[in-house]
């Protein structure tokens, strides 16, 4: 069984999100990011599978313009970031506010921040202590 990556697009509409893929005709909502992928995933499995295509998670991909990802997203802090990459924080804020489009390099270095953070979140464990 061959194996398929796809791009979705994502865009903030008003009852959620919407998503589409730019190399195929695969489209969805989602009231919720969550429910978008899962959403995105049943619609990839179903256009492709009279092609015997197998699609997982894993093989989706998707993409935000940066205004979007921010506002979904409120927990990552513009400014926290720019720190955290080395970035002017007003040029980023620029960026988020859709005020300047950043270079392919500057994107990739954006990107590079939200996953590093992403890592380590992944590896941090909390605990409470007794009172």
């Amino acid at each position: 069984m061959a194996k398929k990556k796809i791009t979705f697009i994502v865009e903030k509409t008003d009852t959620g999100f919407s998503a589409y893929a730019d190399e195929s005709s695969v489209f969805t909502t989602g009231r919720t990011i969550p429910e978008l992928m899962n959403n995105a995933l049943e619609a990839a499995q179903l256009f492709f599978e009279e092609e015997t295509v197998e699609i997982k998670h894993e093989d989706l991909r998707f993409e935000f313009d940066f205004q979007q990802f921010f506002q979904y997203y409120k927990v990552l802090n513009a400014k926290f970031l720019a720190e955290k990459i080395g970035m002017n924080a007003t040029l980023l804020s620029q960026y988020v506010q859709g005020h300047k489009k950043p270079s392919a390099k500057q994107t990739e270095k954006i990107l590079n921040g939200i996953h590093q953070i992403g890592q380590e979140l992944s590896e941090i464990n909390l605990f409470s202590k007794a009172s």
